[in-house]
């Protein structure tokens, strides 16, 4: 198959979140399998200058946005079996941010989608996939029905769209869009991408793409109500027989204990010794008290009420009240700052908190610590629970979307579970939870290591992931054969 997955920021290139991992991992795994996978991004200012350097001119033209013609250049490198696109306006793209801040991410990002399907004869690729991820590329499946389907080159191409956060949506006013796509009144029906009065690229990627995922069954499923579904459940549950959960994947090969050249000590199931040392290296380094045998929690993410933090905010309290250490890592909210800036001078010794980007710290703490904290409110996969289970770190987790799909509760009756986690949205059944992990951590040495042998033992890789798309891939073009 020819499969071109168009986003808004892939690694090795350009991250802010887990969608960057999804794309920069799924590709590769797809092309190792033989076919022929190409990925298209926009071309930030912020982009290694060792990967501009690498890349060739493919080819130029004008993208025009209403009364606007715009230059735009597609660059490539190959890398891991695969082809990336690079989208090039300095105007749209040359800027010291990703996402915004200008006030017309309309625009810029009406740009991209506009600038990946002209391009597509120019690039001499016409994919039998054009796989589509959130909001900034959410046009993309709509303008290929409404403007390109006619076209002979773009007949045959089916969409699939990827919801990675329901909570982003890309909702603009509708002027607005009829200004950058020339699009007529009969689009901004309820039906279509209207919404509540305004445009929603989100909506338009739903109503249009041919089939729809999210990134873990449970959150398919959770989205289609109207606690988690953003005021587009109602459309959900109507294109429910094409929307299903795919289960993200890491990087096994990067998040790997017993390779791993970021953290102090390597370490494997066969010799555990090394996560003890990790862990007196991980208080040395952040200024903790030196202590073997104190569980240390730690917590690696973005800073905001969707990781459940507010929690954390009612019963920091009670929770220090624990012999416990508390690690976090993120950039985010101010309140959040506030909260564990405080509770990093109010418990000296016992809690650190750093607010930055840094993967090597990440993975010092997804080494080092006994516990992770994710009480997310909501979370569509989560990829820090799987890391956390790689390293031999015992998750504490809320029972929702992807969280609820990879972490398992330890049950004492039969002996399942390679976690601990909870069901309500409720600080103090948060707070029983941890204690309930910290006394098995005491007195339980044998389920501890059990655990801790599950987690390790657990495959988080994208083999399977990858078959499951595939096979939806192959239903889309062979509908009869799917249907056998």
């Amino acid at each position: 198959m020819k499969i071109l997955f168009a986003a808004s920021e892939c690694v090795p290139f350009i991250k802010t979140g887990g969608l960057a991992d999804v794309v920069g991992a799924l590709a590769p795994v797809l092309a190792r399998k033989g076919h022929d996978v190409r990925v298209i991004l926009p071309l930030y200012t912020a982009i290694p200058e060792k990967y501009v350097n690498a890349m060739h001119h493919v080819t130029d033209f004008e993208v025009e946005l209403g009364w606007r013609k715009q230059y735009c250049g597609i660059e490539a490198l190959e890398q891991d079996g695969v082809t990336f696109y690079f989208v090039d306006n300095k105007y749209y793209f040359g800027r010291s941010y990703i996402y915004g801040l200008g006030g017309d991410e309309y625009e810029r990002f009406g740009f991209f989608c506009r600038g990946v399907l002209n391009a597509l004869p120019l690039i001499g690729f016409i994919p039998d996939i054009l796989h589509a991820n959130d909001w900034q590329t959410g046009m993309i499946p709509a303008l290929l029905k409404i403007q390109y389907a006619h076209l002979p080159e773009y007949s045959k191409i089916k969409t699939v769209y990827t919801i990675h956060n329901l909570q982003y949506q890309g909702v603009f006013g509708i002027d607005q869009f009829k200004d950058v796509f020339g699009l007529g009144d009969s689009i901004f029906t309820a039906d279509k991408i209207e919404h509540f009065g305004t445009a929603n690229c989100m909506k338009a990627g739903i109503v249009y793409a041919d089939e729809i995922t999210t990134v873990s069954p449970s959150y398919a499923e959770e989205i289609q109500t109207a606690y988690y579904g953003e005021r587009l459940d109602g459309l959900l549950r109507a294109k429910r027989n094409h929307l299903s959960g795919v289960l993200n994947g890491i990087d096994v090969d990067d998040y790997n204990p017993a390779t791993d050249k970021q953290i102090a000590f390597n370490y494997s199931l066969e010799d555990m010794s090394g996560k003890a040392a990790d862990k007196k290296a991980l208080q040395e380094q952040l200024g903790l008290e030196v202590r073997p045998d104190v569980p240390l929690i730690g917590m690696v993410g973005r800073l905001s009420n969707q990781k459940g933090l507010d929690l954390v905010d009612y019963i920091i309290g009670e929770l220090m009240e624990e012999d416990i250490q508390l690690v976090v890592l993120g950039m985010g909210d101010a309140k959040y700052f506030n909260l564990f800036s405080w509770a990093e001078q109010q418990y000296a010794g016992r809690v650190a908190a750093r607010f930055q980007m840094d993967i090597q710290l990440s993975h010092r703490i997804y080494a080092g610590a006994d516990l992770f904290l994710m009480p997310s409110q909501f979370e569509p996969c989560g990829l820090s629970q799987m890391i956390a289970l790689r390293y031999g770190t015992i998750p504490v987790v809320r029972e929702t979307g992807g969280l609820r799909d990879t972490v398992l509760s330890y049950n004492e009756a039969n002996g399942a579970g390679n976690g601990f986690s909870f069901f309500n949205y409720n600080a103090h059944d948060m707070l029983y939870t941890i204690r309930r992990a910290v006394w098995f951590y005491h007195n339980r040495p044998d389920v501890w290591q059990t655990l801790q042998t599950r987690g390790m033992e657990g495959d988080y890789s994208w083999t399977n992931s990858a078959e499951t798309y595939l096979s939806l891939y192959q239903s889309m073009l062979n509908p009869t054969e799917a249907a056998k």
